[in-house]
């Protein structure tokens, strides 16, 4: 019997001791080999040559280049899967717009069961990525000058759920968007801290206003909820508004927040009067949920796997009937704003 190929990793940080405690970590992984570490990015760029690397992990600080630009020059010439490294920071999202797919924020060192978390995610990942699907950037349609939503969907609400390569389809998104639509609430599966970076980072580059979602948050028109790293979503109807609940619970299908908390929450108490939108991302969390939406009325939206990063969650829901209408990353936008206007 034939042996399954090791994916092939480069591991690029400027720290020779944390370039040894990655290398040996992931290589205690069987599926994994490590074919080379590199200090910079001029040392990575000879190495991706001559090793061909299958998954690079990427320092955002180093010497002579930082890791965002590294990472802009190179996925034009070299589209390969990336996955940053940073410390707690919102640079991990300029990376994201540049093209890497994903980030693992750096252990401390000095706890050992940090470092193992660390490697045991990192693991994880590179996995992922090794099926990833690298998008080149695109010029994006904007919607800015469209007309006002009609006032009979002010009682509407939309849901999006996304995981790996999720960052950048929800950024692309709302940046398509008029802020004139009603309000949209996000489950991103994203680590704590970073939840509110993301959100801070939407406020500022789209026109919508957007937050990291509390219990309490009324679901208003323009205004979009991003929920918190480590808190479950769902929705309350009240009266005839929508009211955010965000609790500590179990993973739910390996995750907390879970997409299909919120769609099961979203299918019970807004029904048709809802848009479901489930985009890139490993595994199925979301899939069932967002069928339960589709079967209580709701429109579903489901993002195609040419322009996924990585085609698990939207292709387990378009599999068991969850997806009404399956479309490319840059005609999401248009879907949701068509089924919103009159024809």
């Amino acid at each position: 019997m034939e042996l399954k190929r090791k994916i092939r990793v480069l591991v690029v940080d400027d720290s020779l001791v944390f370039r040894e405690v990655l290398a040996r970590g992931l290589s205690s992984d069987d599926s994994i080999e490590v074919v080379a570490t590199a200090n910079d990015p001029y040392d990575a760029r000879d190495k991706i040559l001559k090793y061909k690397p299958d998954v690079m992990t990427c320092d955002v600080e180093m010497p002579k280049m930082n890791g965002i630009e590294f990472i802009r020059r190179l996925i034009p010439q070299y589209p390969l899967p990336i996955i940053v490294v940073s410390t707690i920071s919102g640079a991990v999202f300029d990376a994201m717009n540049n093209g890497a797919i994903d980030f693992v924020a750096k252990p401390n060192v000095s706890s050992a069961k940090s470092v193992e978390q660390f490697i045991n995610e990192m693991i994880m990942k590179i996995k992922i990525a090794s099926a990833a699907n690298v998008q080149l950037g695109e010029d994006k349609l904007e919607m800015s000058t469209l007309k006002e939503i009609s006032t009979t969907h002010s009682q509407h609400l939309i849901a999006i759920g996304a995981s790996t390569g999720g960052t950048e389809a929800i950024y692309q998104i709302l940046k398509t968007l008029p802020s004139c639509i009603p309000g949209i609430v996000v489950v991103q599966h994203i680590p704590p801290v970073f939840s509110k970076m993301l959100a801070d980072r939407l406020n500022t580059s789209t026109s919508f206003q957007v937050k990291e979602a509390s219990t309490g948050d009324y679901i208003e028109k323009g205004k979009v909820y991003i929920a918190p790293g480590d808190h479950h979503m769902k929705i309350k109807k009240i009266g005839d508004r929508y009211r955010v609940e965000c609790f500590h619970g179990e993973k739910v299908n390996g995750h907390c927040p879970s997409v299909d908390v919120l769609f099961e929450s979203v299918a019970k108490e807004a029904g048709s009067n809802a848009i479901g939108v489930i985009l890139t991302g490993m595994g199925y969390d979301g899939a069932k949920g967002l069928l339960s939406m589709r079967k209580n009325g709701a429109k579903t939206i489901g993002q195609d796997e040419k322009t996924s990063v990585v085609y698990g969650m939207p292709k387990v829901a378009f599999n068991i009937g969850a997806v009404e209408k399956q479309t490319s990353l840059d005609n999401i936008a248009n879907t949701i704003y068509a089924t919103l206007t009159p024809r």
